[in-house]
């Protein structure tokens, strides 16, 4: 395995557990609609994860086709938004498990809703196109790459996700430990974010 996809799995990861919007809204799903509602959430949130990942993939492939110089653009910006990004978190508030509020819906419409929420969320969209560039090869099918960094980063945070409902109870056991624990993970996530960016604008354009 290349020095890069390790980087890849290590980011991905620390990225995937650190507290944030997709984590309070299957918590909060969990706690109004119990553990049924709360999973299916987490599916409904990882079908919409995907939803960005198929549109990013095609627009990748079109990109580079298109023009090698258009696709070096995309990585440096890529690399100054995840730096945008991680300066952000480590300037955010200390809880990163803000409260949303829902009431209890039903199983399928809390995967129906879970789609929605995930596939018009623009961040969303926009942090694939800045993260996964990053470690794509040039000299392979772009498409293919795309789709397997992608799903196996939907893949993390629906497995966080899932572990998080399972356990629902014992992160909101304590609000101190939990707002400490979201501070300390913010500020991984963020020197994380930092340091890919300039990863990838220290790196050759072409791997």
């Amino acid at each position: 395995m290349s020095s890069a996809y390790i980087v890849f799995l290590g980011a991905a990861t620390l990225l995937a557990i650190t507290p944030g919007p997709g984590i309070a809204y299957v918590v909060a799903r969990t706690v109004t609609g119990g553990r049924r509602e709360g999973l299916a959430s987490c599916l409904g949130t990882a079908l919409g994860g995907l939803v960005h990942v198929c549109a990013a993939a095609l627009g990748l492939s079109l990109l580079i086709a298109k023009s090698a110089t258009a696709y070096s653009s995309v990585k440096y910006i890529g690399a100054a938004y995840l730096i945008y990004l991680g300066i952000r978190t480590l300037r955010s508030s200390r809880s990163a498990l803000k409260k949303v509020v829902v009431e209890s819906v039903g199983a399928r419409r809390a995967l129906a809703e879970g789609v929605l929420v995930e596939a018009m969320n623009i961040k969303t969209a926009m942090f694939f196109l800045a993260f996964i560039p990053q470690f794509v090869n040039q000299a392979a099918p772009a498409t293919l790459q795309f789709l397997l960094l992608g799903s196996i980063c939907v893949f993390l945070n629906t497995l966080v996700d899932v572990i998080v409902v399972i356990s629902a109870e014992r992160v909101l056991a304590s609000s101190a430990t939990k707002a400490s624990r979201a501070h300390a993970m913010n500020q991984v996530s963020g020197f994380t974010m930092i340091g890919l960016g300039a990863y990838v604008a220290l790196s050759e354009s072409s791997r």
